[in-house]
């Protein structure tokens, strides 16, 4: 039994992503506002993603900038890579938990209020020349 846990393991291990990545969980932003913006920097390099999301007017641009530079760091740090090699390879938000309100209306009743929330993945590798 231990043996086929140890080969799992090892097989886990071996297909394993290897590229840096950062993640922000639990923004308080829909994901439908965020995936937007993530379109714009997607297949970018890191620079010009940075540069895009400073001068983009949109929410969700503060929050994906954070994650986009935490990736680079990553990347440096952990791996040894050259910043001005990487490129946002994958990018994506998917929907967190939703905070639930409640909004009074007329005779007593309460409507459902979601107050979305959403994580956002960025994902980078280097420019295939």
């Amino acid at each position: 039994m231990a043996g086929n846990m140890k080969k799992k393991t090892a097989r886990i291990e071996e297909m394993k992503d290897r590229r840096p990545y950062a993640t922000a969980k639990y923004i308080r932003i829909s994901p439908s506002k965020v995936r937007p913006v993530l379109d714009l920097i997607r297949g970018k390099s890191v620079e010009e993603a940075a540069a895009i999301l400073e001068y983009t007017p949109n929410a969700g641009a503060e929050p994906i900038k954070k994650v986009l530079l935490s990736a680079a760091a990553n990347a440096e740090h952990n791996q040894g890579m050259d910043r001005n090699d990487l490129v946002v390879a994958e990018c994506f938000a998917d929907g967190g938990p939703h905070l639930k309100r409640m909004q009074p209306v007329s005779k007593g009743r309460g409507h459902a209020i979601l107050k979305r929330t959403c994580h956002i993945t960025v994902i980078l590798d280097v420019k295939k020349d």
